[in-house]
């Protein structure tokens, strides 16, 4: 079960004052968005996340980013939801989380010595109004080569098979990497807060104008 914050504050936006939902079970995300300081509920949307026949990568988060902040909206009709989804991309052939040992030791050595593109799909959607806004950010990672001994120790110690990619970058993961090229430091972990800061200023949400920090 996601960790949950009651709304105690409702912020400001450009027609009337609005609560703040974060659309996702994944704590990487409640982390993520911790950071800014917002008083936020968190709700799992529970939607079918499978892919449409032939639906490019860029594609496929903004609309899954898109359902889940919709998924909520029936019980938030005064809120602005988020709503994030992210997948990787190798070859034009999306990489999906692995969830057992063996898959992600078949991603990883897949992986040795490529390159694999993440995108992150993230919205805002007014519940009260219908309105969403949502962008796409791709982030490119440049993997080291990779023995089998590598890949087989660094599963043992971090077991990342819940992460799109088989690894968790925010920690050993980062070992695996030559390169990582993107916009927003935090689209590799699953929500561009650049972005949705951005996105929740479009909607007349300061951030840095919040006070809501202990």
């Amino acid at each position: 079960m996601p960790v949950e914050t009651k709304i105690s504050t409702r912020y400001e936006t450009s027609d009337g004052r609005r609560g703040l939902v974060l659309a996702s079970s994944s704590p990487y995300r409640r982390e993520l968005m911790d950071r800014l300081c917002l008083d936020i509920e968190q709700r799992a949307p529970n939607i079918d996340e499978s892919r449409v026949e032939d639906e490019p990568a860029e594609t496929l988060v903004r609309r899954l980013a898109v359902a889940k902040a919709r998924a909520l909206a029936w019980g938030y009709s005064h809120h602005l939801i988020i709503g994030g989804d992210q997948v990787a991309a190798r070859d034009g052939e999306i990489v999906g989380k692995p969830l057992t040992h063996e898959a992600a030791m078949q991603q990883l050595s897949l992986a040795s010595g490529k390159e694999l593109t993440f995108y992150t799909g993230v919205c805002v959607l007014d519940s009260q109004t219908d309105v969403v806004r949502s962008q796409v950010i791709p982030c490119r990672v440049k993997f080291r080569e990779l023995s089998a001994v590598q890949i087989q120790n660094y599963l043992a110690r971090e077991k990342p098979y819940d992460c799109a990619g088989s690894f968790k970058h925010e920690n050993l993961g980062i070992a695996l990497f030559e390169t990582i090229t993107a916009d927003d430091p935090t689209v590799l972990t699953g929500l561009p807060l650049i972005t949705l800061v951005t996105l929740l200023n479009s909607f007349g949400v300061d951030v840095l104008n919040v006070r809501s920090c202990n």
